[in-house]
């Protein structure tokens, strides 16, 4: 097996080929494109090395990264997507300081040789469609809170066709989000999977509907072998911060992984703490353990995400009976 290490920006796709039997290296630039990733599949057959041959170790960057991953997949490429923060400490492991979009390729390459990390797995269309849809709709709705915090800040010398302009973009903004709303709502209604996981995700005190629909497109995308993994994944699991008698800091969390999804899990999470058995119950007993309190709201969040999983994984509604821990 060779492995391919990836560095993605917008326009291109750095790529450095590392043989772990010899240690040789081959790189190359191709565009960030579906021609780009065809072109550098004939390079790699030019020298012997077919696409089943390839360990491609790329990471995830925004959407830059779907073209080239998908592209190589379908080339039956064995394709990994691995957090950047992993790579980086990787990295830094070997004593590596720079960086460029070379040696990043070639830290991806080593980490690939050394990590052997799984496979991705590619998501199937509708929950594709349901990402893309969740996305399209925060942003609108993150537009539309614009809109109307410069509608409150607007003053008596706003000229009136400021205001009028402000209050169009935000009826538009708000059809369009009420327009979205539905289509999501719909989408999940006609597809069995995700309709059976939104359904035993509301079953959860704390967990309405935009969580449970991120939740829903989060655990249909991404193949989690336990809910620590899932915790780990959102940057939910505390990183200790002790070495010898200097160095006695707070657990933090680790918060690699989507920002918005643990934002979006805040607030249900403090909910939760009052509403559901389970999570108040841990959160009673740390605030008893003299923890702090954004540190037992941490925890709440991850004790969210892991009946999240309990529920899909399970296919059985949440229970209040269920044993608490």
């Amino acid at each position: 097996m060779f492995y391919l290490g990836i560095d993605v920006s917008k326009a291109k796709l750095d790529t450095l080929l590392l043989d772990p039997t010899n240690g040789k290296r081959k790189s190359k630039v191709v565009p960030n494109s579906e021609a780009g990733v065809r072109s550098l599949l004939k390079v790699m057959a030019a020298h012997g090395i077919a696409p089943e041959d390839l360990h491609v170790i790329m990471e995830p960057t925004g959407s830059y990264h779907e073209v080239a991953a998908w592209a190589l997949v379908e080339a039956k490429c064995v394709v990994s997507l691995v957090n950047p923060l992993h790579a980086r400490r990787y990295a830094e492991s070997l004593g590596l300081r720079s960086k460029t979009d070379r040696a990043d390729a070639a830290v991806l390459a080593r980490y690939g040789a050394a990590e052997k990390p799984p496979a991705w797995v590619p998501p199937n269309a509708a929950a594709r469609v349901l990402r893309a849809l969740l996305a399209r709709r925060d942003a609108v709705a993150e537009d539309l809170q614009r809109e109307k915090n410069r509608a409150e800040k607007s003053g008596v010398h706003t000229p009136d066709a400021v205001a009028a302009s402000i209050q169009q973009g935000i009826e538009f903004l708000q059809k369009q989000l009420d327009s979205l709303q539905r289509q999501i709502e719909d989408h999940i209604d006609r597809d069995p999977g995700l309709r059976e996981k939104r359904d035993l995700l509301l079953t959860i005190p704390g967990v309405g509907d935009r969580v449970a629909q991120h939740m829903s497109a989060l655990l249909a995308t991404h193949p989690f072998a336990s809910a620590e993994q899932l915790a780990a994944y959102l940057g939910l699991v505390p990183i200790e911060r002790q070495s010898g008698s200097s160095l006695k800091g707070r657990p933090r969390l680790s918060k690699t992984g989507p920002a918005y999804l643990r934002r979006l899990l805040y607030l249900p999470a403090v909910v939760a703490t009052h509403h559901n058995p389970h999570v108040r119950a841990l959160h009673l007993r740390l605030l008893a353990r003299g923890k702090s309190k954004m540190s037992a709201v941490g925890a709440a969040m991850r004790k969210l995400v892991h009946l999240c999983f309990g529920v899909v994984h399970s296919r059985k509604p949440y229970s209040p009976g269920y044993p608490i821990t």
